[in-house]
């Protein structure tokens, strides 16, 4: 399905900038979240946008959001969502689930990314290392197999994640493509609940040692790491238009698992 157009807004413009849209931190529900995430995606190109778009998030409240073609929800998961300890939702995204609570979510839509989904994560990823190096902390792209469905994004660390010195793995990433344009999102767990992350996956969350990187910090590190990479000089701060979050909210509900229809 298809969110319905709206009239070209300036950043859209297909005339050359050197300029990249960046969105505040908006703590929003799990489900518009992953909306607005498409809805920026749509937007690029059906109106033949050329500059990326990055944003950081929170959530709203403790959320599992599970791959696009992932179909096996266990019955603890919808225990939890039916006592309203959390919000089920699909992301448009492909791989397994993952839990958003006490992290930081970043979103990159990105126009003129390599055909190559490989290549693409790879580029990404050295981005964001970059950024990390910044905080002295040095991150890696893991190295297990790709397991479509895989119940626990952070139970198995690919060349799609990265993964600290210790081997644990500190960011899983997912892409959803459309007409060559790239939308990838990932999630950097910082202070996950730990009770919550064991009822839900049966172990204990990534710990960072002595103490987890600080939310604002990361965000800069990251803002200034991507804008290099993507060779894009300086980014236009742009919140949200009243159309945008209108049609963000219209498609929420494409999202949101509810669980009495599970």
């Amino acid at each position: 399905m298809v969110i319905a157009a709206m009239m070209l807004p300036a950043f859209c413009s297909s005339e050359p900038s050197r300029h990249g849209r960046l969105l505040p931190n908006l703590t929003l529900n799990g489900a518009e979240q992953m909306a607005l995430d498409a809805l920026l995606l749509e937007q690029c190109w059906t109106k033949g946008q050329n500059q990326p778009i990055l944003r950081f998030y929170n959530w709203k409240r403790p959320s599992l959001s599970l791959g696009r073609h992932q179909r096996d929800i266990p019955d603890p998961w919808l225990s939890l969502a039916r006592t309203g300890q959390l919000d089920l939702l699909r992301r448009p995204s492909g791989g397994g689930a993952v839990l958003h609570a006490g992290g930081l979510t970043y979103a990159l839509v990105w126009p003129e990314a390599p055909r190559q989904k490989r290549e693409a994560y790879l580029q990404v990823n050295r981005w964001i290392t970059a950024g990390f190096a910044q905080l002295g902390v040095s991150l890696h792209p893991g190295d297990s197999p790709a397991e479509a469905g895989a119940i626990n994004c952070f139970a198995r660390s690919t060349t799609a994640d990265l993964v600290d010195g210790h081997g644990t793995k500190r960011i899983g990433s997912a892409q959803y493509w459309q007409h060559g344009h790239l939308l990838q999102h990932g999630e950097i767990p910082l202070t996950p609940p730990t009770d919550l992350w064991q009822v839900v996956f049966g172990n204990d969350p990534p710990r960072w040692t002595p103490a987890s990187p600080d939310a604002s910090a990361v965000q800069s590190a990251l803002i200034s790491s991507f804008s290099k990479g993507l060779s894009t000089h300086d980014w236009t701060d742009q919140p949200l238009s009243p159309e945008e979050r209108s049609l963000m909210q219209q498609g929420g509900e494409r999202y949101r698992l509810g669980v009495s229809a599970l």
